[in-house]
């Protein structure tokens, strides 16, 4: 966690393969101070956290060289301790069921993409509490 002012923000880490999603999502929970970090595949997401643990984990399920599945599989063995929270838009196979799947594998909450603003907010803040106030 970082520090802001007196009090500690709330480390989250964002591993998505789509640029704009990972830069949109960064963008609404840094507006609302939480610490925000960014990756674009699992196996670079397992390597930010080996540095640096994060409180909440946000996981696409469709992504190159490591999946969401996967990644959420190998946190849940590594016993780290961060909630996830696994995202999809869908994909050419099975669509939103692996979400379900996500679920019974480890995932804290799931969330089908469109993400609105709103939408993650509340779910970010019912999962690990609301970002820090303003230094």
């Amino acid at each position: 966690m970082a520090a802001v002012g007196n009090r500690l923000m709330k480390h989250i880490l964002i591993i998505d393969d789509d640029p704009s999603t990972r830069d949109l999502l960064g963008l609404h929970l840094r507006s609302l101070h939480w610490d925000v970090s960014l990756a674009e595949d699992g196996q670079e997401g397992l390597e930010v956290l080996a540095e640096r643990p994060a409180d909440l984990v946000i996981v696409d399920i469709f992504m190159p060289r490591k999946d969401g599945i996967e990644t959420i599989l190998e946190l849940r063995a590594a016993g780290g301790g961060s909630k996830i929270l696994a995202i999809s838009g869908g994909g050419t196979i099975g669509g939103l069921e692996y979400l379900s799947y996500a679920k019974v594998l480890g995932a804290d909450e799931v969330l089908s993409k469109p993400i609105t603003k709103d939408r993650l907010i509340e779910t970010v803040t019912r999962v690990i509490g609301p970002g820090s106030p303003a230094a």
